[in-house]
């Protein structure tokens, strides 16, 4: 419940998916891969549906959680507007992957 409550969506909590919006369902895809503490993530476009606040508040939890609970979180997006609250970047260009300098 506390993921749902920091993520927007805790008064959402008895709905079912066909009730939420396309970015509540996003972000309580976020809370649910986060929930049991694993120890690694791995998000494929977390952001899509999102506007830029809750992207970056999704971001920011991912970076949290790889932190705090010494996770690896392997997030893939299109969206560089939040990334730099990650320690590593890295980018693939003509199916070429090369880390990125900050």
């Amino acid at each position: 419940m506390e993921l749902l409550v920091y993520l927007g969506v805790a008064d959402r909590a008895d709905n079912f998916p066909s009730m939420l919006s396309g970015g509540q369902q996003q972000r309580v895809s976020v809370a649910r891969a986060i929930a049991n503490r694993p120890s690694v993530i791995l998000a494929d476009e977390p952001t899509a549906a999102l506007d830029s606040h809750r992207g970056r508040q999704v971001m920011e939890l991912f970076a949290q959680v790889a932190h705090e609970q010494n996770a690896v979180v392997i997030v893939v997006t299109h969206d560089q507007r939040a990334l730099d609250v990650f320690d590593r970047k890295f980018e693939m260009d003509d199916g070429l992957l090369s880390e990125k300098a900050d």
